[in-house]
């Protein structure tokens, strides 16, 4: 169990509940929602198996591709401006997120790993949580090993990651927010929730985490006016307890006709 990973869930707990509470997307959905237990492990546990994939996937890259990276040109990007390197972490982490979750969807055993996200009915602050460690590492692998072997320094990177913390937990927060034209360049809870919606119009589509622009340019967007998704969730017959979802991307699937398939969603 990882305690510092235990005091951030407790100071976003104290920021987005009353936040959901005053400004709820949809009000008569309970706090102790359905699989609020099932999340907080998730939250609770998640942590240290992620923390240590993603410390391997960096010392083989280190070890590997990161040898090709010169070191005037490391000591060039951490010698910029902080909140300049912190502009081009973004940019940099989120193409490498973007084409690493829309692998997630595109690829049928990779689905299987990025469905338990895909499997919350009812969106909050706390399912930003629900992810497999294995979805996890490799997405994230994606979206920072570049950024680490590119050599941008220790402080701009630690913003960066409390930024995206606290952006991904907002786009899946029971909230109403209203960015105007803005929505078209960053990501929102409205963008975010479309693409967890069981909507066919929506599969697919809306793969970014900060910049809702990349999926504009890839072809990608989806975002109806101010229109929001009816039902989040999946077909597929996803286990409810965390156990179960562990394992759930390793057991082979039935025949056609035993289950529904993921392929769609």
């Amino acid at each position: 169990m990882d305690f510092l990973n235990l005091k951030v869930l407790l100071i976003t707990a104290l920021i987005f509940v009353p936040v959901e509470h005053l400004f709820a997307l949809r009000p008569s959905q309970k706090m102790f929602r359905k699989a609020f237990l099932n999340d907080m492990i998730y939250a609770v546990f998640n942590g240290v198996p992620i923390a240590l994939g993603l410390n391997a996937a960096v010392a083989l890259a280190s070890t590997t591709v990161g040898r090709l990276v010169p070191e005037y040109a490391s000591s060039a990007v951490s010698l910029q401006p902080i909140w300049l390197q912190v502009i081009e972490i973004i940019v940099i982490a989120d193409i490498g997120l973007y084409w690493a979750h829309r692998a997630f969807h595109a690829v049928p055993f990779l689905w299987r790993f990025h469905a338990i996200h895909h499997s919350i009915e009812e969106l909050d602050w706390l399912a930003a949580h629900r992810v497999h460690p294995v979805d996890q590492i490799l997405t994230k692998s994606a979206s920072l090993v570049p950024v680490l072997l590119l050599g941008f320094s220790g402080p701009a990177i630690a913003l960066f990651a409390f930024i995206s913390h606290a952006h991904a937990v907002l786009l899946h927060a029971n909230v109403r927010l209203n960015i105007g034209l803005f929505r078209w360049l960053i990501a929102s809870p409205q963008f975010h929730h479309w693409h967890h919606a069981q909507e066919r119009a929506a599969y697919d589509k809306n793969f970014a985490a900060q910049l809702s622009f990349i999926d504009t340019l890839f072809g990608t967007m989806h975002l109806p006016g101010t229109a929001l998704p009816e039902r989040y969730g999946v077909d597929d017959p996803i286990p409810s307890t965390y156990v179960e979802q562990l394992a759930y991307p390793l057991i082979p699937k039935g025949k056609p006709d035993e289950a529904p398939t993921a392929s769609d969603a």
